[in-house]
């Protein structure tokens, strides 16, 4: 990345140096594995190799929710996967995504092995195999999906848009900022006008479209992600942050925040889940005594 006024695109681009601030080091115009790792298989059907990123966040807060509503075989061990280190490109996470981003699930409760990667299809497929937070008539379901893949759309905008040159690029080029900047307060805006008259995205039913939106957004507005809220002026999105503390308050969420987490207080941190006692004995804060 050039950080000059006078850089000139050439013909055909080619991959000379790291690019992209803090994670330079993963970024690549390739895809496919760089070395060899199986991943661990626990004990329970569904294995989860994730990171506590928005995207991840939206997977271990359905599966949480899941396990609230008395679904047991819902239960599932969550592996850590380090994308600083480079561990999405390991074989066997390949072999589970073969895009090489976090999360990938796997079910081994059917005939062959499952794999489910793209948080938005680990929701839907969850919600569809436990008939759980995803309204049953066909209106409902739809404006549901609609609000799902509305986030799924919309995320790399704030994401990888206003996050990565708000937070992580190494230059701040106002160009880009402001780009971003707008873009993100009007999706805001659209929540926003949404949520003026529902309590929840889709009406008054708490649905996987907001368990999607709600890591991303809700986020930015309570300022846990970018430390972008007063720049955002997220305070003037009454409902946004209405909605986006009551999600904040469900023990399920809370749960579901703390595992594959690695940055934030330790009693926050449950690195890998195999059990639901973890939450109380394999926090951070209790592994460093």
């Amino acid at each position: 990345m050039s950080d000059s006024d006078d850089y000139t695109v050439p013909k055909v681009w080619q991959w000379q140096k790291e690019s992209g601030g803090n994670w330079a080091s993963i970024n690549r115009p390739v895809a496919g594995a760089t070395h060899e790792k199986a991943l661990p298989v626990g004990k329970h059907p569904l294995q989860l190799y994730s990171l506590a990123t928005p995207n991840g966040v939206k997977v271990t807060v359905m599966l949480e929710e899941l396990l609230a509503l008395g679904k047991t075989d819902a239960e599932y061990d969550a592996h850590l996967i380090k994308i600083g280190d480079g561990d999405q490109f390991g074989s066997g996470f390949v072999d589970a995504n073969p895009n090489s981003k976090i999360p990938a699930l796997i079910d081994h409760s059917t005939d062959k092995p499952t794999r489910v990667f793209e948080s938005g299809a680990i929701l839907l497929y969850l919600a569809e195999k436990y008939h759980a937070f995803l309204p049953q008539d066909p209106a409902a379901r739809t404006e549901c999906l609609s609000w799902l893949f509305w986030q799924m759309g919309s995320a790399p905008y704030l994401g990888g848009g206003f996050g990565h040159f708000y937070v992580y690029a190494p230059v701040k080029i106002e160009y880009c900022i402001d780009r971003f900047t707008m873009e993100t307060k009007r999706q805001l805006d659209v929540l926003d006008r949404q949520l003026q008259d529902n309590q929840y995205l889709t009406g008054s039913e708490y649905t996987i479209a907001d368990i999607a939106v709600w890591p991303w957004y809700g986020a930015v507005v309570l300022n846990e992600v970018y430390g972008a809220a007063e720049f955002l002026e997220a305070h003037t999105y009454a409902n946004v942050n209405r909605w986006a503390k009551e999600i904040q308050a469900r023990p399920a969420v809370q749960r579901g925040r703390m595992v594959n987490r690695v940055s934030g207080p330790l009693e926050q941190q449950l690195h890998e889940r195999h059990d639901a006692s973890d939450f109380d004995t394999k926090t951070q804060d209790k592994q460093a005594t």
